[in-house]
């Protein structure tokens, strides 16, 4: 694979219920772990569900930070997807991780990329 980015999928499970269902909370959360890891973040968005529930979505330069809520189940799905050398999405997710108050943590590590015979590291483009 020619591999451009990587994309953490994080379940987190054993999450403080009030935090999650609070739309702006969980924004400015999202927003201060895509600084965390060294990313710039370019903008955001976010939707609230009834009767509860929350989206987020935190567009940075190397390329996303998102969750989607369920409170009822203190569970939240988290992707961490960046592109480039000079972002760590797991310091960014850590901090997420202790602002949910998640009580189980469970990642899988996903190469994104061009499907290739040769493995090597494209760089990233930047931003602009």
């Amino acid at each position: 694979m020619k591999q451009l980015g990587t994309l953490l999928a994080a379940d987190l499970t054993g999450c403080n219920a009030a935090v999650l269902d609070d739309l702006d909370k969980l924004e400015e959360i999202f927003k201060t772990a895509a600084v965390i890891a060294g990313a710039t973040v370019v903008n955001s968005t976010s939707f609230r569900y009834a009767p509860q529930g929350v989206s987020v979505m935190v567009v940075i330069s190397e390329s996303h930070v998102s969750t989607h809520t369920w409170p009822e189940y203190d569970y939240a799905a988290v992707d961490f997807f960046t592109c480039g050398e000079s972002v760590d999405p797991y310091k960014g997710l850590d901090y997420i991780v202790q602002e949910l108050g998640a009580t189980n943590v469970q990642v899988t590590e996903i190469a994104r990329g061009i499907p290739s015979d040769i493995a090597e590291k494209l760089a990233h483009k930047g931003s602009s």
